[in-house]
C-alpha cells in the first residue's frame, strides 16, 4: 500500500512539477506597419526597457544622413517605441512586447515642421517637450549597411 501510495504522489509531483509559465500571455503585442517608409536606425534605452525604431521616407534618409539637422521639405519621420522582455526562449535574448509610442516628424513643402505624438499603452498620458523631441529625433544617424 505504501508503495502504491509513494508512486501516485511522485507521479502527481511530476506532473504538476511541469507547468509551463507563460509570462506574456497577458500581453498585448501590436504590429507596427511602416507602409512606404523605410527603416533608418534604431535604439535601446536600457534604464527604462524599451527598444525604438526609426523610420523614414527618402528625403528624412537624406536629411538625416546630412552634417545639419535640418529637415528637407517633404520628410516623414516616425519614431517607434516598444517596451521590451526577456525571451523565454532564449537565455539572454529579448523581444518586443506591446507598443508604447509612435512619434511623427513632418516637414511640408513650405519647410513647416510638425509633430504629433501617438500614445498606445495608455499608461502616460504625459505630453513631451516637442521641440526637444524633434531635436532627439534629428540626431539619430542612419544605420550603414556593408
Amino acid at each position: 500500500m505504501k508503495k502504491i501510495l509513494f508512486i501516485t504522489l511522485s507521479i502527481c509531483t511530476l506532473f504538476t512539477a511541469c507547468k509551463i509559465d507563460e509570462p506574456d500571455k497577458d500581453l498585448k503585442r501590436i504590429v507596427f506597419d511602416p507602409g512606404d517608409l523605410k527603416f533608418i536606425s534604431t535604439s535601446l534605452n536600457t534604464k527604462k526597457e524599451t527598444s525604438s525604431a526609426l523610420y523614414g521616407n527618402p528625403e528624412a534618409l537624406a536629411s538625416l544622413s546630412g552634417e545639419n539637422n535640418q529637415l528637407k521639405k517633404g520628410s516623414v519621420i516616425k519614431l517607434v517605441t516598444w517596451k521590451y522582455h526577456d525571451n523565454p526562449q532564449y537565455i539572454g535574448g529579448t523581444i518586443t512586447g506591446e507598443l508604447l509610442s509612435i512619434e511623427t516628424v513632418k516637414s511640408d513643402n513650405n519647410g513647416n515642421v510638425s509633430y504629433k505624438m501617438q500614445n498606445t499603452s495608455g499608461t502616460e498620458n504625459v505630453q513631451p517637450n516637442k521641440d526637444g523631441r524633434i531635436q532627439y529625433i534629428l540626431s539619430y544617424r542612419p544605420v550603414v549597411r556593408p
